[in-house]
């Protein structure tokens, strides 16, 4: 029977030590980090995610500079923004909310941030950069940005003590913004690691090897709990709401729940880390920041 992996108590802790840097920076090199964050147009789950910024933010000591604009706002408008606030030195991370307004190219947008402040994690450069170290020692060490689901589900393992150097480890997913990335993190974690998609042949078979499994290909309840091993440690990224309205995971949660070892619920588990994650990034870059004064 499992041990659950508890999302909200551990982004908690991590919001506490963020907090505590924050000041501790503030306080010796004059540096008060900053997030700024935009939403365009009015989609009520977008809303509901800057809201949860704002209030992570405060409780982080961290500026949060909120810009809110209409839908019909254009893309140059939004790219301009941008601009100013990569120019803002009391800014030191810039979020926009997505998904933008279908006038407007995302990719466009977010490759108008600057490196530097893309607390998201998402640029191609910031990419880059993590893709070619070897080491998570190393990656950690050098101040860059990791984005910040899969980050989290890194911290998620290492603070319940789950050993990656190793292990087996699962990816269910191929996307840029979860399953590569956790890929790549878990791999410089010398865990070897097998990606699983869609046209994955004999999944279940391939998931029973596990050590670990992440979940992220976005169909409740697809991981049964019979592909999960004695012993394993189940990361589930996935939100699904059901037509009865309840939220679940990618992993049938139950029945998995008695074969692994540690589990992350749906809610409660990764969601939390992400908003934890980029307040860690935000800090991380004010911190950048203060050593080149």
């Amino acid at each position: 029977m499992a041990e659950k992996i508890d999302g909200k108590a551990i982004a908690m802790q991590i919001r506490e030590e963020v907090g505590r840097d924050v000041l501790k920076l503030k306080e010796e090199t004059g540096v008060h980090a900053g997030l700024a964050v935009i939403l365009v147009g009015e989609d009520p789950a977008s809303q509901v995610y800057v809201k949860n910024k704002g209030i992570a933010c405060e409780k982080c000591n961290i500026n949060s500079f909120e810009h809110k604009l209409p839908a019909d706002t254009t893309e140059d408008d939004l790219i301009k923004l941008v601009d100013e606030l990569n120019n803002d030195p009391k800014v030191h991370g810039i979020l926009c909310q997505l998904p933008l307004p279908k006038h407007i190219d995302e990719n466009k947008v977010l490759l108008a941030i600057d490196p530097a402040k893309d607390v998201d994690g998402f640029h191609p450069m910031n990419v880059g950069k993590f893709m070619t170290l070897k080491k998570y020692s190393d990656i950690s060490s050098m101040g860059l940005f990791l984005p910040c689901t899969p980050y989290g589900c890194c911290e998620l393992l290492d603070r319940s003590g789950v050993e990656c150097s190793g292990a087996n480890a699962v990816v269910i997913g191929r996307s840029n913004i979860v399953g590569k990335p956790v890929s790549m993190l878990l791999m410089s974690k010398n865990a070897t690691v097998t990606i699983c998609h869609s046209r994955t042949k004999n999944l279940p078979d391939v998931v029973r090897g596990a050590d670990i499994i992440v979940a992220a290909i976005g169909v409740p309840r697809f991981v049964k709990g019979d592909w999960v091993k004695k012993g394993a440690a189940v990361i589930d990224v996935g939100v699904n709401r059901l037509d009865t309205g309840k939220l679940c995971g990618d992993v049938d949660y139950d029945a998995a729940f008695e074969n692994a070892a540690y589990i992350t619920p749906v809610p409660g588990g990764v969601g939390p880390m992400t908003i934890a994650m980029l307040m860690k990034n935000t800090l991380m870059s004010a911190t950048n920041v203060s050593k080149l004064k």
